[in-house]
């Protein structure tokens, strides 16, 4: 199998030449055309293309077919129909009609609606989305859908993504027809999402309530060697993690998956990878099924994949990396060329973009915020909270030349050459990386760096989307309208990078003196979810969204109440947890070794009673100490997370556990891990975070 990776790469995908194989020339050129222009499909070819679906799909070995949608629980659902139909009392035909495809019901009122549904209001609609390829995993073809209410409001991630993508198309076609391209019928945005994750092998964390319950660790001492010595970071891979990235890659690669890149990250245990760039929803629906294989393969190695945003205190926490562009006939529309400054078409969208991320950078990290992001922005190599854009030197260079109104002369290719005859010598790169922008042009796209590892990427694409395809509006409006074309043109993009200027930053986003200078350029800080939480609502936003049919009021207002809600469940339940194996997990266990050591202490008393029993006397000493802290902050947590689970609203519910019920959360820690410290590893209850990250 490894020799013919072009023979089975999408064997399980109802692709592009499975389609052209299977279906009628007509009913496939039909198909396509919808695919391609996002258009609404022609319900007289749904049976032909339902019916061949099944075909393929049987000889794959599915009985079953599921509309696969993504509701607001940030993961995805599923509802399993056989394909069976009876024809008398004891025989079945196997069908599977275009109404069956186009259209599914499920209970709306059992996921999260932020109001939209009550209980008793059950009806809710999968709707196929024909650009996303249909698969066959597990013996079910999947049929990736949007999902809504019955009153037609959005209920998921993927509608508003595919919203937003028409919305981009749409003022994306106005800027092209301006720069005389008649041509281009449909403009692609596309998105490479790099993935990063930790492993574990399965009998730790079995063994850690912590990690089964909330996917984190909520207690553990630092261990005594972590990633200082960078030795980790692209390392040669232990036998397990290699065995279970190899099977992955075959299983990713059957679903037309284009996993290209695979390393060791940074901190111990953690792990990258990174595949080619696809259509935007395609990419989400990619990621999706990438996070859910690398469970399911970790498990048939004796191993856990952990997605948690921070898994580990004290080292590297996981993200994605959000490779962000767009094409027009195959032509990247976010490659600058060998002469960026005289390129006006690059300009004005480098320019749009950049005014985007401006206008609405609260709004971009609202699309990012949830807990686990919370205790990983800022720290170890991923973006700070504070919105910024990395362009590099050179088109820093370029936008300042622009400014100032002076002429741009290109930076020099540099060749680099390392002075030894038998290695090459190669061009360099015109500007560096920077690991800390959250916002960073990277040579022909833009990498959004403040993803969770664990989220759908569907909403940060949506907001990017929608804000990139406001300021594209707002530019073809103005030159539409000019009397002269360039000069309306060079003016537009000059004034845009002067007024945004502001959100340009290429140093280092972790320093103290970045905050001041920020909030001196009125840049917002959000450290927290909570605090991001609070900006979604506002007018500016608001009007973004529903102006060009993203998002309606009513289906904003609903994701906010999620928002808050979920924040103060996740909470709810890290602080339950720790109150948990804080009674009775650490708390017992280090009373097992103080009466152990004392009982050491009196039996060395008896039989030499001059003897020294200072270190005893130290170690009771110290560990009483700790265990009056941890008994006393669980009484505290206990009272404080009473307090927060009775509040009504989900918004001063979130707000409470934020500001009262966390920091209390922090104290327990505290105390515990001070135990973990003095307490003799044998009566430990839990693998520490030495077992689990040096032992997979």
């Amino acid at each position: 199998m490894d020799n013919k990776i072009s023979e089975f790469f999408g064997c399980m995908v109802f692709n592009d030449d499975v389609m052209r194989e299977r279906l009628p020339r007509e009913v496939y050129k039909s198909l396509t055309k919808t695919i391609a222009t996002g258009r609404t499909i022609d319900p007289s070819i749904a049976d032909v293309v339902a019916n061949a679906m099944k075909d393929w799909a049987t000889e794959k070995g599915a009985t079953h077919y599921t509309h696969w949608f993504q509701p607001l629980t940030g993961v995805t659902a599923e509802k399993h129909d056989a394909f069976i139909s009876p024809v008398g009392p004891c025989k079945v035909v196997m069908e599977f009609s275009g109404k069956e495809l186009i259209r599914g019901e499920s209970d709306a009122s059992s996921f999260p609606t932020g109001g939209l549904r009550a209980t008793f209001e059950a009806r809710g609609y999968t709707a196929w989305d024909p650009a996303s390829y249909a698969f066959v995993k597990d013996g079910t073809l999947y049929i990736p859908t949007a999902f809504c209410s019955y009153t037609g409001e959005a209920l998921d991630s993927k509608t508003p993504l595919l919203r937003s993508m028409d919305a981009l198309n749409t003022e994306s076609l106005r800027i092209l027809r301006l720069f005389g391209d008649d041509q281009t019928k449909h403009v692609d945005i596309t998105v490479g999402a790099e993935q990063e994750y930790f492993i574990i092998d399965k009998k730790m964390y079995e063994r850690r309530k912590d990690l089964l319950y909330t996917g984190r660790t909520l207690f553990g001492a630092t261990a005594p060697k972590g990633q200082e010595l960078e030795d980790h970071y692209f390392g040669p891979l232990k036998t397990r993690i290699a065995a279970f990235m190899s099977d992955l890659d075959k299983e990713l690669w059957k679903m037309g998956i284009n996993a290209k890149t695979k390393h060791n990250e940074a901190a111990p245990a953690q792990h990258e990878l990174a595949p080619i760039y696809d259509t935007v929803n395609i990419a989400v629906d990619h990621n999706l099924l990438t996070m859910e294989f690398m469970k399911k393969i970790a498990e048939r190695h004796g191993l856990v994949c952990l997605l948690h945003e921070k898994p580990y205190a004290g080292v590297n926490g996981s993200g994605k990396h959000n490779n962000w562009s767009m094409s027009a006939g195959g032509k990247n529309l976010l490659d600058p060329g060998k002469t960026p400054g005289e390129n006006m078409q690059f300009l004005l969208i480098l320019a749009a973009i950049i005014k985007a991320v401006d206008d609405y950078q609260e709004l971009l990290r609202v699309s990012v915020a949830f807990p686990g992001n919370d205790h990983r922005l800022g720290s170890c190599e991923a973006p700070p909270a504070i919105v910024s854009v990395f362009v590099g030197e050179d088109m820093r260079a370029v936008i300042d030349a622009i400014i100032e109104g002076t002429s741009y002369k290109g930076a020099k290719k540099a060749v680099m050459d390392l002075g030894i005859p038998s290695v090459p010598v190669f061009r360099k790169d015109t500007t560096d990386r920077n690991r800390t922008s959250p916002f960073a042009f990277t040579g022909n796209k833009f990498e959004f760096r403040m993803l969770g590892s664990s989220q759908n990427i569907a909403m940060p694409n949506t907001v990017l989307n929608t804000a990139v395809a406001e300021s594209f509006r707002q530019f073809a409006d103005i030159l539409e309208n000019a009397d002269n074309f360039d000069t309306a043109l060079a003016k537009l993009i000059q004034d845009t990078f002067k007024k945004h200027k502001r959100i340009l930053f290429d140093g280092n986003g972790y320093s103290a003196e970045w905050e001041k200078e920020a909030a001196a350029r009125g840049l917002a800080n959000l450290p927290t979810s909570v605090d991001a939480y609070k900006t979604f609502m506002s007018e500016k936003n608001v009007a973004l969204f529903s102006s060009l049919g993203v998002m309606s009021e009513t289906e904003m207002r609903s994701r906010e109440e999620i928002y808050f809600e979920n924040y103060a469940k996740i909470i709810n339940i890290e602080a339950l947890t720790m109150v948990v194996m804080a009674s009775r997990d650490y708390i017992p266990a280090v009373e097992r070794y103080v009466a152990q050591v004392a009982d050491s202490a009196a039996k060395k008393m008896v039989v030499c009673p001059e003897i020294s029993c200072d270190v005893e006397r130290n170690i009771i000493t110290r560990l009483s100490n700790s265990l009056a802290k941890t008994y006393d902050a669980v009484q505290k947590l206990t009272r404080e997370e009473e307090i927060a689970a009775s509040i009504a609203d989900d918004k001063s519910r979130a707000v409470y556990y934020a500001e009262n019920v966390i920091p209390v959360m922090n104290d327990l820690r505290a105390a515990v891990d001070e135990m973990e410290i003095l307490t003799a590893s044998d009566l430990w209850p839990v693998p520490t975070y030495g077992d689990m990250m040096f032992r997979v």
